[in-house]
């Protein structure tokens, strides 16, 4: 197939586009290498699919017309993977505009060039934030999402919405997929599990929001791309789908096994809760084992082992 993946330089854009070439497929990855984080971190992602047959890297921004204009004139896609955006719930609350722009206006560029360019399928990123701080637990697609409690998670709600406007008026077929807490080698420096990995290891305070009764759906990203390429895969209309591991980890917990996996005791900054960030997130799942044979193996405790043997491979000391 010829796939055009947005954000694949990123941490699950860089394992997805891995899986698709090795697998045959030709992959077009769009990035922009934005400053959110180090983009020497994306282009080492990368490094290994440099000369890989069926691989394309451009540089580029979703926001760009004539960018993307070039790009579906030049290639013939059957299936656009649109996982770029800004992503950080607490970055989202300083900058929303930024956020709206992107993450809104990005999302449509790409629907209405799908459209026009008789793309057959559409799989469309969107994350476990949409639910908010719903006490209907375990989350459902089922379950209304219009009370997002940032502005992250309002513009995914929009990105979803998008969707299906889209498929409704034009008949594009649309899988969306909502995020559980994707964590595992190359994730975002940003993310707790790594900046929490990094500072124990260097003995330095971590950031402890609330008292640690938080919890978070924690899918190991291995499991989230096996989702990401049965969706690719299937032409289900529209539906969106759940991509979790169904368990939940308590932030508290979640320190303890990075604890025991670093061998190192954690300092611990006690801070108050974050706006925008939601009490718990739990995937109930069962629509993505039916449609997509979604079945995540990876536990907790064995994916932070993995990540934690990647974190000493490739810490810079």
């Amino acid at each position: 197939m010829q796939i055009l993946l947005t954000g694949g330089a990123g941490f699950l854009g860089s394992h997805l586009a891995d899986r698709l070439v090795g697998r045959g497929d030709a992959v077009l990855v769009l990035d922009n290498l934005n400053s959110y984080y180090d983009p020497a971190v994306k282009r080492a992602n990368m490094a290994g699919l440099a000369d890989a047959p069926g691989f394309t890297f451009v540089e580029g921004d979703i926001l760009h017309d004539n960018i993307l204009g070039d790009i579906f004139a030049a290639r013939k896609f059957d299936v656009v993977v649109h996982l770029a955006a800004r992503a950080g719930v607490r970055a989202s609350v300083e900058n929303p505009g930024l956020y709206e722009e992107v993450n809104c206006r990005g999302t449509l560029n790409l629907l209405n060039l799908a459209v026009r360019r008789k793309v057959a399928r559409f799989v469309f990123a969107s994350s476990s934030s949409v639910y908010g701080n719903s006490a209907a637990v375990p989350f459902r697609e089922t379950e209304h999402v219009n009370r997002p409690i940032s502005p992250y998670a309002a513009t995914k709600a929009a990105g979803e919405l998008l969707c299906y406007t889209t498929h409704h008026l034009y008949g594009l077929s649309v899988n969306v997929l909502r995020f559980f807490t994707a964590y595992g080698p190359r994730q975002r420096p940003d993310m707790a599990i790594h900046k929490f990995t990094r500072l124990i290891d260097r003995g330095e305070s971590i950031p402890f929001y609330g008292d640690g009764s938080s919890e978070r759906d924690y899918t190991y990203c291995g499991d989230i791309i096996d989702g990401v390429v049965a969706a690719i895969d299937r032409d289900l209309g529209f539906e969106i789908l759940n991509l979790g591991e169904s368990r939940t980890t308590k932030l508290s917990a979640l320190v303890a096994i990075i604890e025991k996996n670093l061998g190192k005791k954690a300092v611990l900054e006690k801070l108050p809760l974050q706006p925008g960030d939601v009490q718990r997130t739990c995937a109930d799942i069962s629509k993505a084992r039916r449609l997509l044979g979604y079945n995540p193996g990876t536990t907790v405790e064995e994916g932070i082992a993995r990540f934690v043997e990647w974190y000493r491979a490739t810490a810079k000391r």
